[in-house]
Order: structure tokens, then sequence, then C-alpha cells
């Protein structure tokens, strides 16, 4: 059982977040672009399958905290919290420069294909922003009133990578109008980032008050 308020809250976060351009949506367009739409629903299903075993160690790793102790349990979602509000606050600050750093670019290899589909799962997996993402945003909307906090986790956990899913899906078939939306109106991506970094702020707060 999840909290109806909770769910709504998180499917239009998850929403905002998964549309925002961002680093994985640069790299479903890239190979899109470079190798055309099968490479970029392999990549689209690599970052899913990520997604899926961010989720396994979020709930894993939780839960054991939560049987350890609630102090520490607790003690996590504050730190996500804080987490949450820096993303929001990073994200924001970005916006206001005038340039991106190179790092935040997604690197596509131009030589052949290999497999994508397990590039893009492993650079899901190995990112360890991803995983600390994960573990600070899936708690917030967790209510231990309810049913099992475990449940909720690994519910609303797999619930993120079936959301951001279709939304890529719609980068990769919709990627020429989409790009061609952006450099027409290169504010819209600034004014998506600001919103997911107040979604991330707003989440923050409301865990501490």
């Amino acid at each position: 059982m999840l909290n109806p308020e909770s769910l709504v809250s998180f499917v239009i976060a998850s929403t905002i977040i998964a549309v925002a351009p961002g680093p994985s949506n640069a790299f479903l367009m890239a190979q899109t672009f470079t190798h055309g739409r099968v490479a970029g629903m392999k990549s689209a299903l690599g970052f899913a399958v990520g997604g899926v075993i961010h989720t396994i160690f979020a709930v894993v790793g939780l839960s054991a905290i939560l049987k350890a102790s609630e102090t520490a349990y607790n003690a996590v979602l504050y730190l996500g919290a804080a987490y949450l509000a820096f993303l929001g606050i990073t994200t924001i600050r970005e916006t206001l420069k005038a340039s991106i750093d190179c790092e935040d670019k997604p690197h596509v290899s131009t030589k052949k294909l290999g497999n994508v589909f397990l590039q893009a799962m492993m650079t899901e997996v190995l990112n360890p922003k991803v995983a600390l993402f994960f573990i600070a945003f899936i708690p917030q909307f967790v209510d231990p009133s309810l049913s099992p906090p475990t449940l909720q986790l690994a519910i609303f956990g797999l619930l993120y990578p079936i959301l951001a899913f279709p939304i890529d899906c719609a980068y990769i078939y919709g990627g020429d109008k989409i790009a061609g939306y952006f450099r027409r109106h290169p504010s819209a991506p600034i004014w998506i980032d600001r919103t997911s970094g107040i979604i991330f702020i707003a989440l923050a707060v409301n865990l501490i008050i």
C-alpha cells in the first residue's frame, strides 16, 4: 500500500527529472544520431536496467540499515535530504553559468557500434552520483505507517525506470524535433533544469519539516 499523495508527487517529480536534459538524454540522442534508433533504444534499455540494479542496491542497503538501527536509517534520510538540497542548489547554479564543463558531456564513441546496451547499463551502474540519487530520492516518499518500508522502497525504485523509459523513447524517436526545439528555444533546457532543482530542494525541505 502506497500513500496516494506520495505516489502522485513521485510520478510528477520523476517525470520532470527524466525530461530534464542531462548526460543520459544527451547520450541517447548522440547514439541515435551516430548509429540510428536501434542504438538509441538499446541505450534506453541499458539505462533502465541500470536503474533497476541501483534500486536493488538501494533497497538492500537501506533495508539493512533500517533493521540495524532506526536512528541510523533516519540519519540516512536526513543526509539524503541534504544531498537533494545540494543537488537542487547546484542544478540551479549551473543554469546561471554561460558554459558547461566538458566532463558533464557524455562520451560517445564514433567507432563501431559494439554493445551499446552494455555500455549504457555500465555507465549508469558505475555512476556514483546515480547511486546517491537513488538512496536520497526514493526514501522521501515512503510512509512506514502504511506498509513495510522495504516494499515501498522497491516499488518506488522500480517505478522510476518504468517512468523514465518512455520519456527516453520520446527523446529517441523525436530526436530531431526535440533538438530543433532546444536550438530554437535555448532557454527551455535551463528552465527545465531550474524546475528540477526546485523539486530537489522542496523534497529536502519536506523531510526536514
